[in-house]
């Protein structure tokens, strides 16, 4: 139980931070404008799909539904990645950020399934835990590229 409350507060604590990020201001012209307003539409739809992501692996009880549910978000990181593609850095922050989504769906694979659950098997906590944790820091870097624009 102390696992999934730990996993709880690392959630929120990332969304808080995610939420602070996506607030930074908008630079002098208008060029710089056009791009801090495109940062900003990345940096929100990235901390909607952390957000997401950590949500739907902290609350998973069929993994069929975590992995296609994974494997949307990681479509959505596709369609932000082919509007950066001018911007390497921010690029291949996307890349690593949709790397860490992929990966949490391969983990979805090993998950027990609802029956299992029932006959008691169980979900390993800090696998969980280390899937959200690496989905938060790489939305962060995204983030953080974004606002270092």
């Amino acid at each position: 139980m102390q696992r999934i409350i730990t996993s709880t507060a690392l959630v929120f604590a990332g969304a808080l931070l995610l939420s602070g990020c996506a607030t930074g201001g908008t630079g002098g012209g208008t060029e710089a404008s056009a791009t801090a307003d495109s940062c900003e539409v990345v940096r929100v739809e990235v901390r909607d799909i952390s957000n997401g992501a950590q949500n739907a692996i902290l609350t998973a009880s069929d993994p069929a539904e975590l992995q296609a549910y994974l494997d949307e978000l990681s479509e959505r990181v596709d369609a932000l990645d082919e509007q950066a593609a001018d911007d390497s850095a921010l690029a291949d922050a996307l890349d690593a950020f949709d790397e860490k989504i992929d990966a949490a769906s391969d983990w979805a694979e090993t998950l027990p399934t609802e029956a299992e659950v029932e006959a008691g098997a169980e979900i390993d906590a800090d696998a969980q835990a280390a899937q959200t944790e690496d989905i938060q820091a790489a939305a962060v870097k995204v983030t953080e590229v974004c606002t270092a624009e």
